[in-house]
């Protein structure tokens, strides 16, 4: 009887830890397909009045909300979080909105790896190590550069956030270095969202969309590459002085 009972519970806790993460994947499926048109630029552009004034009248509140939904869009992984950081800008201006931009996305993206990690994460990364070949050797690789890879995964838009979220969970990255390079990483992209959100009064206005290419141009893109550089610089630099 006790070896039943044993056997009975930790199917039903392993059940429960995969329980978060199951459920950011069926949220992220059912807001592809629900929301996108609700959560968009076109949702921004009608409810504008109705946020500038809820914001004047409660200015805490509204923060609160504010980066509340950003860590819920982010941390159920649903449409909109390029507007939610737009909105940011719109509504608290370059600054403190960069700041609320930073801590929602950043919040979020920890608790989609905390669900991550403790659903999947532990298990596939030892299963990864016990396996060896070439995946072994990949997660190796990423744990020997994990401070330079980490920080390229969030200062180089290649990777989707999503699954820069996911990766680092089911390779074994800790937690603190995982969250340090996630609220470190996302400074630039958020500094030029923001950037363009805070002058969507004027684009509101023409009734025009906002240009978000301008992340390609020189003036944004080289910082950025720059800095990616730089984050890179620790990998090449080992991978250097083995060579020797």
């Amino acid at each position: 009887m006790p070896e039943q009972t044993a056997q009975s519970v930790e199917p039903r806790s392993g059940w429960l830890r995969k329980l978060p993460f199951l459920v950011i994947i069926t949220a992220a499926i059912l807001g592809a397909v629900l929301l996108r048109d609700q959560l968009g630029f076109d949702a921004l552009a009608r409810h504008r009045d109705v946020l500038i004034g809820y914001r004047d009248a409660h200015f805490l509140l509204t923060v609160v909300g504010f980066v509340t939904a950003y860590t819920v869009i982010v941390g159920l992984s649903l449409p909109g979080g390029t507007v939610a950081s737009l909105a940011g800008g719109f509504l608290f201006g370059l600054f403190p909105g960069v700041l609320f931009n930073i801590l929602g996305a950043g919040t979020g993206a920890v608790l989609v790896f905390l669900a991550a990690r403790a659903g999947f994460g532990a298990a596939l990364s030892a299963r990864i190590a016990a396996a060896g070949g070439g995946a072994a050797r990949l997660q190796a690789g990423l744990r020997e550069n994990e401070w330079s890879v980490l920080f390229l995964m969030r200062l180089v838009p290649v990777v989707p956030f999503f699954l820069a979220n996911l990766i680092p969970a089911f390779v074994g990255t800790s937690l603190w270095r995982y969250a340090i390079t996630t609220f470190v990483g996302i400074i630039p992209g958020a500094l030029v969202f923001t950037s363009v959100g805070s002058g969507l009064g004027e684009v509101f206005a023409k009734g025009e969309a906002p240009d978000l290419g301008i992340i390609f141009t020189a003036p944004i893109l080289g910082p950025l590459l720059g800095l990616a550089a730089l984050a890179a610089l620790p990998m090449l630099i080992k991978a250097l002085w083995k060579g020797n």
